[in-house]
C-alpha cells in the first residue's frame, strides 16, 4: 500500500465527518485552539475585511508568478493562442480537433491514452530551482507564487491526500517545497497558489453546474484505470466531500510551506448554475463551501498572526469572490482605468500562462509600459511566466525577466516603496506618475527628446519644485515652473534605461493623495474585462 493510501484516506474519512469542514493537519493550528490567544479575525467576513495590506506587498510592487504541471508538456492549444494550462479539458471536449492532435503526437487518444499518460513526461529533470531564483531576483521580482494545483488536479507539493502529486510520480521532486527554500533565500516572499475550485466541473459534462458527471471518455479511462478517479474527481460535483478535500489539501500546503499569500483562483460557480453569493443567494451545496472558505481564511489569518507572520489573501474575478475588502481585488491581464483599491493584475507576457509553443510575446516596451501603469493605479504587477516540463523558462521569457530586471535597476526607485499620485497619468506625453513622501515621479513611455508640461502642477508656486532629475544619469535636467505646470527640457544624455524614463520631481509638500483612490470596486472594475474564463479574448464590458 502506497502512502497516499496508508494516510489520506483517514484524513479525508474525518473531513467528511467534521460538521464544521475543517481539517487540521498535523502541526496546524485551529481558530478554536486559538482561544486565549492572538486571534485578530473572528470568523466573519466583516472582521475579514478589516485585514490590512502587508508592507512586502504594499510596497514590493513586483512579483513572479508560475504556471507549471503536467499541462507543460503538452505546451499546445489549438489556434496556436491562449491559455494552455487548460487543454487538459479540451482534450475531451474537443476531440475532433485534440484527438488528432494526441494520435500524432503519442500513437493514441483518449480512452487509451488521455490526460493522466502524459504525466510521465513532466520530468523537471532540468530543473534548478535555485537558479530560478537567482533570476526571479535578478528580474527585481520580490515574491513569487508557484502554482500548487490548478484546475486539472495535480498537486506540485509532497501530498499525503493525493497519489497524483510531484513526489510520487512524475518529477518526484517536491516542487513547492524545493522552490520555496530556493526564493526565501533570495529574501522574496513566497506563495503557492490554489486553483482547486475548479476541479468538479474540469473534466466533467456540466463545467460550471453544482453537480455534474464526468465526460465519457474520462468515465472510461476511470472504469480501466480506477486510480485515475483520484485525479479527474474523485467528485464531479460541490459535495460536502470536496469541500472537505479542497480545505484538506490546502491545510496540508498550509502546515508544511506556511506560504505568505493565500492566492485563489475565481470561483465561477458562486454565479452559476442559480448561485448569487454574495447576494446571499446560494443551494446548500455553494453556501457550506462559502462558509468554509470563509473559515479557512480565518484560520490562515490567525495561524500567520500567532506565528508572526504578515500575510495576504487575493480577491479574484470581476464577480469577486469575497466581499470587498477582503484582499486585493484580481483579474487576469488587469488594467484599470483609475486609481483603484489595493489590486493585482496577474499577467502575461504571451497569450498563455502554461507553456505553449510559438507563443506570441509582448514586446519589452509594452511590458514595462504595462508594470508602469498598473503600479501608478495602485496596483501590483505579478508577471506570469510558464516554464517547459524539464523546467526550463523558454528564452524569449528569460529575456523577458532580465530586461524587467535591468529597467528596475535604473528605475526601481520609482516603483519600489511608491503610492499613487492625484492622478495616474498624462496621456498626450505619456506620462505615468507615482510618488514617494515628497518626491513625485514621472514616468515618461515615450522617449523624452523635447520639452514637456506636467499638467497637473499647474498652480504650483515657484517654491513648490526642489529639483528634477533623470534616473540613471548624472546630466542636468533643466525645468522651469509655469503657468500651465511645471516644464522639464530633458538632457541629452538619457542614460541606460530603454522603454520608459523617470523623471524625479523633489517637492516641498507630501504628494500622495489617498481620497482619489476609487474605493467602489464595481466602479474601479467597470469596462476592464479582456478575457474570458478559458483565455479568450473578448470585447470590453
Amino acid at each position: 500500500m502506497n502512502r497516499f493510501r496508508r494516510i489520506c484516506f483517514q484524513g479525508i474519512g474525518l473531513a467528511c465527518l467534521l460538521g464544521c469542514g475543517h481539517v487540521f493537519l498535523p502541526g496546524a493550528v485551529s481558530a478554536q485552539e486559538h482561544r486565549g490567544h492572538d486571534m485578530p479575525y473572528d470568523g466573519t467576513w466583516q472582521s475579514l475585511q478589516t485585514m490590512p495590506v502587508p508592507a512586502w506587498f504594499e510596497d514590493g510592487k513586483v512579483g513572479i508568478f508560475i504556471h507549471w504541471g503536467p499541462y507543460s508538456a503538452i505546451g499546445y492549444r489549438k489556434g496556436g493562442r491562449g491559455y494552455a494550462e487548460h487543454v487538459p479539458k479540451q482534450i475531451y471536449r474537443d476531440p475532433a480537433h485534440y484527438y488528432g492532435f494526441m494520435k500524432q503526437r503519442w500513437g493514441a487518444h483518449p480512452p487509451e491514452f488521455g490526460y493522466k499518460d502524459v504525466i510521465p513526461e513532466f520530468t523537471a529533470e532540468h530543473w534548478d530551482p535555485a537558479a530560478w531564483a537567482r533570476l526571479f531576483k535578478q528580474a527585481g521580482a520580490t515574491y513569487v507564487v508557484l502554482t500548487a494545483e490548478h484546475h486539472d488536479g495535480w498537486a506540485n507539493w509532497d501530498s499525503d491526500l493525493t497519489p497524483w502529486n510531484a513526489v510520487d510520480k512524475g518529477p518526484q521532486r517536491d516542487l513547492v517545497g524545493d522552490l520555496g527554500q530556493a526564493v526565501r533565500k533570495e529574501g522574496l516572499k513566497y506563495a503557492a497558489s490554489y486553483h482547486r475550485e475548479r476541479h468538479p466541473g474540469f473534466f466533467a459534462a456540466e463545467q460550471f453546474a453544482v453537480y455534474s458527471t464526468p465526460l465519457p471518455d474520462v468515465a472510461e479511462e476511470i472504469r480501466r484505470v480506477p486510480e485515475a478517479g483520484l485525479l479527474y474527481g474523485p467528485e464531479f460535483s460541490y459535495s460536502k466531500a470536496f469541500v472537505d478535500d479542497y480545505v484538506a489539501r490546502w491545510k496540508e500546503i498550509e502546515a508544511k510551506y506556511h506560504p505568505d499569500m493565500l492566492w485563489m483562483d475565481d470561483f465561477p460557480i458562486y454565479t452559476r448554475d442559480g448561485n448569487k453569493v454574495r447576494k446571499g443567494i446560494a443551494k446548500p451545496e455553494i453556501a457550506y463551501f462559502d462558509d468554509q472558505m470563509r473559515a479557512m481564511i480565518t484560520d490562515y489569518m490567525n495561524q500567520a498572526a500567532a506565528r508572526g507572520q504578515a500575510v495576504y489573501v487575493n480577491n479574484k474575478g470581476g464577480s469577486r469572490n469575497w466581499p470587498d475588502g477582503v484582499g486585493c481585488l484580481e483579474k487576469d491581464n488587469l488594467r484599470l482605468a483609475v486609481i483603484g483599491p489595493k489590486w493585482q493584475s496577474c499577467t502575461t507576457f504571451g497569450t498563455s500562462f502554461g507553456y505553449l509553443e510559438g507563443d506570441a510575446y509582448k514586446s519589452m516596451a509594452d511590458v514595462i509600459h504595462e508594470m508602469v501603469e498598473v503600479i501608478s493605479r495602485n496596483g501590483n504587477f505579478l508577471v506570469n511566466i510558464g516554464p517547459q516540463a524539464d523546467g526550463t523558462i523558454p528564452e524569449p521569457q528569460a529575456d523577458r525577466l532580465r530586461a524587467l530586471g535591468s529597467w528596475l535597476a535604473i528605475n526601481g526607485e520609482a516603483i519600489y516603496g511608491s503610492r499613487s499620485w492625484k492622478v495616474c497619468g498624462q496621456d498626450d506625453e505619456q506620462l505615468a506618475f507615482t510618488t514617494n513622501g515628497k518626491t513625485l515621479y514621472a514616468i515618461k513611455c515615450s522617449r523624452p527628446t523635447r520639452p514637456f508640461t506636467i499638467k497637473a502642477t499647474a498652480g504650483w508656486d515657484a517654491d513648490s519644485v526642489e529639483a528634477v532629475r533623470l534616473l540613471g544619469t548624472g546630466a542636468a535636467v533643466h525645468w522651469e515652473m509655469t503657468p500651465a505646470g511645471l516644464q522639464i527640457a530633458p538632457p541629452e544624455d538619457l542614460g541606460k534605461s530603454t522603454a520608459a524614463w523617470t523623471f524625479a520631481i523633489v517637492t516641498n509638500a507630501e504628494q500622495h493623495r489617498p481620497s482619489v483612490i476609487v474605493d467602489d470596486a464595481e466602479k474601479a472594475l467597470s469596462k476592464t474585462g479582456k478575457v474570458d474564463l478559458d483565455g479568450r479574448v473578448r470585447k470590453t464590458e
